[in-house]
């Protein structure tokens, strides 16, 4: 069978549980390549307000830990979790580090990146803290630079909600 959402792929938890995606169907997410040590780190805040916001409506963001871009997200899970929840009481769905570009790419990215290409129709993800916006069949709707914020992507959330 074809891929026909995003809610089709199985990923690992931070805890490397496997988790189907489908769990999402009927929900909005934001699934978002984090890392710990990057000038975009910041942007942890927002996804998480947005996190608190909007999860009674039926939102998430799904974050992907990823090493591939200056080798910012050198922890191991524990290191990550642990991170996240000390510096910015993270709520949101955290996933087992993933590579989103490569041979090694997660099968999930390798869907989202060709369902919504960057810039010019290239697939590549360029950087830590690039944002697919999914609405609730599964469908990639948006994707979005490292440089743009949260806060700059809530008014296409709540159109989605």
């Amino acid at each position: 069978m074809a891929t026909q959402s995003a809610y089709d792929f199985q990923v690992k938890d931070i805890q490397g549980n496997d988790v189907d995606l489908s769990r999402y169907k009927g929900e909005v997410t934001l699934i978002v390549n984090t890392a710990s040590k990057c000038g975009f780190t910041k942007q942890y805040e927002g996804l998480e307000t947005l996190q608190k916001d909007l999860h009674s409506r039926g939102f998430n963001v799904l974050a992907f830990p990823c090493n591939q871009f200056g080798k910012q997200e050198p922890g191991d899970a524990e290191e990550i979790q642990s991170f996240c929840k000390t510096n910015f009481n993270t709520t949101m769905p955290l996933f087992e580090k993933i590579d989103v570009n490569g041979k090694n790419a997660h099968p999930l990215y390798r869907y989202l990146k060709a369902e919504k290409p960057g810039l010019l129709g290239s697939e590549a993800i360029k950087w830590n803290f690039t944002k697919f916006l999914v609405n609730r069949d599964g469908k990639v709707v948006k994707r979005y630079a490292p440089k743009t914020t949260p806060e700059e992507i809530r008014a296409d959330i709540d159109g989605l909600l």
